[in-house]
């Protein structure tokens, strides 16, 4: 039986919300849609490129405390409730991801808080 734990960032929505920042199932890790939360203050940039820049800080130390690294990640999803917004962000995605070349998806969507101008999901595969 492969093993299954969750990957808790200490974020308060994970409490009110009921859901882990990531799962790592066997060697699949699944990071939640994760914001530009900086969760140990709980505060969010105004700034889209520096919500994406705290995203995958976010996102890193979930995968590390998987056992993985951004170099693990093969699909990221990009949410975002602007769609005029993702291109500003493209330098920090590439800087975080152009030499992975994951499979990636953007949709334009409604987020939870209207202060969220960007979520990120991540799947890796730990080597």
């Amino acid at each position: 039986m492969s093993e299954r734990r969750a990957i808790l960032s200490g974020s308060t929505f994970e409490e009110q919300i009921g859901y882990a920042r990531a799962v790592v199932d066997g060697d699949w890790v699944h990071v939640s849609g994760t914001t530009g939360f900086d969760y140990a203050a709980m505060t969010i940039a105004d700034d889209v490129v520096a919500q994406a820049e705290q995203c995958i800080v976010n996102i890193a130390d979930a995968l590390k405390a998987a056992g993985c690294t951004l170099e693990d990640v093969v699909r990221v999803r990009y949410l975002l409730p602007e769609r005029d917004d993702f291109e500003p962000c493209w330098p920090t995605l590439r800087r975080a991801f152009g030499e992975i070349r994951p499979a990636a998806t953007m949709l334009v969507c409604g987020l939870s808080d209207p202060r969220m101008k960007i979520e990120i999901e991540a799947y890796a595969r730990r080597r």
